[in-house]
């Protein structure tokens, strides 16, 4: 027995040691909301102060009380003085936890007349965001309004959502010591809005709008977590907020499109695409059929969403900057030739026109454990690997097999997705981390290279 209550009162020691000298506590606070971590404080307090006077009393009743010969223990069924004692302390503790809680609650929910709103969405595994435009107003939003050139869902019949900001991607700017209103809202399943340097987080509830509000107060990059298990593919719902000096933030503010401005982009001319396109096919072929020998994978096939996605991350140096991407950074140059918005839906339209033909078998593989692995990749991609641009993916069925498994490598060895703007690239990241074994990429790819994505 003294044995144990010597182990009893290190353990207590030790959690205390661990406690006070753990490199692991909260990020630095980034935002008002000092008072969040003062609430915490004072639960740790409480707790802690509960967990050593508990565990103390314990090690001293079992050395206390030990048997011992001649010992016989005193039977009390009932202490109406240690019970009053133990209710008060114990009302005491709760109260201390509860009401600087409450009182923060109660802020929490008061949002400052001065605070700027915008639209935070979630989806299966995304963050898109839209701010209020000139009129200072927001439109009305529903996901039946959802597609592929209104992927926030924005009311085309509504005039106050004409001049709203969309920021049809996973990194949203703010600028600093203004607060803001966040309007949440998802797609499809629960979500969880959170940046633990600002220390606030609320659920999104499909069908409703909820709300948190904040002020960022230093400039930085800040990850947005999704902390609200939705599904497959959660640890990879990640996103950023930019926090801006007032310049930065005003210059970012104007290279954003309106949501009008988006919906008047003109259709492109695939028979103009054409002239425009004979540059690509000197690698990427005329028919778009790619070439293994110039390492330039078909595009035949490929959504425009995603063609158009790929040359803005050349064009704003998120993709072709590594050294150990040669080919990437061969093509970044290439990819300034539609530097305007006119030449590239062109191109993309000639594309739109060129033979969908799956590309040549060159990779093979265990088929049957590549099914088995692609089980995650469908999260995205489809169980056909047709893609779709409601969760970011691109087409994989009918793709050049020597391009997905180099990209597949790149993505595994850190080539591909270590730029802090390349998000969904970090999200090929942790995915492409799941592919253990010397022969797992192979095998999904001849998965893959079996799958017919449907026109």
């Amino acid at each position: 027995m003294v044995a144990l209550a010597i182990v009893i009162v290190l353990l207590v020691v030790g959690s205390l040691i661990f406690h006070f000298a753990s490199p692991w506590y909260f990020t630095p606070l980034a935002s008002n909301w000092s008072t969040i971590d003062f609430t915490v404080d004072v639960t740790f307090w409480v707790t802690g102060v509960v967990f050593v006077a508990v565990n103390m009393f314990t090690a001293y009743c079992v050395w206390r009380f030990r048997a011992r010969k001649g010992n016989k223990a005193h039977y009390e069924p009932e202490s109406t003085k240690l019970e009053i004692v133990l209710t008060v302390f114990t009302a005491l503790g709760v109260a201390a936890m509860l009401t600087p809680g409450l009182f923060v609650w109660g802020e929490f929910v008061t949002v400052p007349k001065d605070a700027k709103a915008f639209e935070a969405v979630g989806k299966q595994w995304n963050w898109s965001f839209r701010l209020p435009g000139a009129d200072g107003q927001l439109g009305a939003s529903d996901v039946r309004y959802m597609t592929a050139d209104n992927p926030l869902g924005v009311d085309p019949t509504d005039p106050k959502g004409q001049d709203d900001v969309i920021i049809a991607g996973p990194i949203l700017h703010l600028l600093v010591d203004q607060s803001v209103n966040a309007l949440l809202r998802s797609t499809d399943v629960l979500h969880d809005f959170a940046v633990p340097e600002f220390r606030v987080k609320m659920d999104l509830v499909p069908g409703l709008v909820t709300y948190q509000w904040f002020k960022p107060t230093k400039p930085g990059d800040y990850e947005i977590l999704c902390e609200e298990l939705c599904g497959s593919g959660h640890f990879a719902m990640r996103g950023k907020i930019v926090v801006d000096e007032p310049a930065p933030y005003q210059a970012w503010l104007a290279a954003q499109p309106t949501f009008a401005a988006t919906q008047a982009v003109p259709k492109g001319n695939a028979t103009a695409g054409a002239a425009n396109y004979a540059v690509c096919s000197a690698c990427h072929g005329p028919q778009g059929e790619g070439n293994l020998q110039l390492n330039a994978p078909n595009l035949a096939g490929l959504d425009g969403w995603y063609i158009r996605r790929q040359i803005h991350s050349y064009q704003q140096r998120i993709r072709g900057t590594d050294k150990g991407d040669q080919f990437g950074v061969q093509m970044a140059p290439m990819a300034n030739i539609v530097a305007d918005a006119a030449t590239l839906e062109n191109v993309i339209a000639h594309i739109a026109t060129l033979p969908d033909k799956p590309a040549p078998t060159t990779v093979a593989g265990d088929v049957r454990n590549g099914r088995r692995l692609y089980q995650t990749c469908a999260l995205c991609h489809g169980d056909n690997g047709g893609g779709t641009w409601a969760t970011n993916a691109p087409r994989l069925a009918g793709r050049a097999d020597w391009y997905l498994k180099r990209q597949l490598e790149y993505f595994k060895s850190g080539v591909r997705g270590k730029h802090p703007d390349d998000i969904y690239g970090a999200q090929m990241d942790m995915m492409a981390g799941s592919l253990i074994g010397d022969h797992a990429i192979d095998d999904v790819v001849a998965y893959i290279n079996t799958l017919h994505a449907a026109n």
